[in-house]
């Protein structure tokens, strides 16, 4: 069965105003500037609160999807039966109906997180976890998408709504032919490709047909994200971690990173 419950909180632009003194050698003016948002978001399963993590109010359907699919708690979204938002004084709550299967695996593999950013292998319990349950991507590398990414991360640069409001969020894109065709941002880069995996598995595209472009560095959660999701090209605008270079490489996985212009550096492949 799939549904939706009635959803409370309606997803904001991702962004707000806040009331500034910006300074300028000896003056000074208010006025008014755009921040990123940032909010608490509960993740609870069948119940069961599993993740707290910080995020961009923005998009939060297709982020739960996505962080759903990409940390294994559900294979597809036949197993994702309802989603019902609910937003209160501590933050957002996003409570989901998942698959008795789903939930049981979920019950024994049960780890609580608050965000990743730079907070390193958190809610990882043991190393053996590092990789537990992370397929080989079987997604094949189409060579002509090496050429597209400088293309595609220049078009990256002007679609980032948030970002070129504010200067402070993420963004994860995917690019078909050569030509953005999603973009999703927050201020977590873990939280932007959630998003768009989420939206990628609403939508039913082919993860063969394109391949993931975005605004951070690589960090192996991306890595880890990517494979769960098969997808076989990830490149990035800054630096690889050396995790992340040896997942890439474990998994079978293309990370190009320094995207800059025309140019990039191949890490694995």
């Amino acid at each position: 069965m799939n549904g939706r419950l009635n959803t409370v909180v309606v997803d904001t632009l991702g962004y707000e105003t806040v009331e500034v003194h910006r300074f300028h050698q000896n003056t000074s003016e208010n006025e008014l500037d755009y921040i990123v948002q940032e909010y608490p978001v509960a993740l609870i399963y069948n119940g069961i609160s599993h993740a707290v993590m910080m995020a961009t109010p923005a998009d939060l359907e297709v982020f739960a999807k996505g962080f759903s699919l990409s940390e294994g708690i559900i294979n597809s979204l036949n197993e994702l039966y309802a989603i019902e938002m609910n937003q209160n004084e501590l933050g957002i709550q996003i409570e989901m109906t998942i698959s008795s299967r789903a939930f049981i695996a979920l019950k024994q593999h049960r780890r609580m997180m608050v965000g990743r950013t730079g907070c390193g292998l958190c809610g990882i319990e043991s190393l053996k976890q590092l990789y537990l349950d992370l397929p080989n991507i079987s997604t094949r590398l189409k060579p002509s998408w090496l050429n597209q990414i400088p293309s595609a991360m220049a078009q990256l640069k002007v679609r980032q709504t948030i970002s070129e409001l504010t200067g402070g969020a993420h963004a994860a894109a995917w690019v078909v032919n050569g030509q953005i065709v999603a973009l999703f941002e927050d201020v977590g880069r873990h939280n932007a490709l959630d998003k768009l995996l989420g939206y990628l598995a609403e939508q039913k595209l082919d993860v063969g047909d394109g391949f993931v472009v975005m605004t951070s560095r690589a960090s192996y959660e991306l890595i880890r994200k990517c494979a769960q999701y098969n997808i076989a090209l990830l490149a990035t605008i800054s630096a690889p971690t050396s995790m992340a270079i040896e997942m890439a490489k474990k998994l079978n996985l293309t990370l190009a990173s320094f995207c800059r212009g025309d140019k990039f550096v191949l890490y694995s492949q």
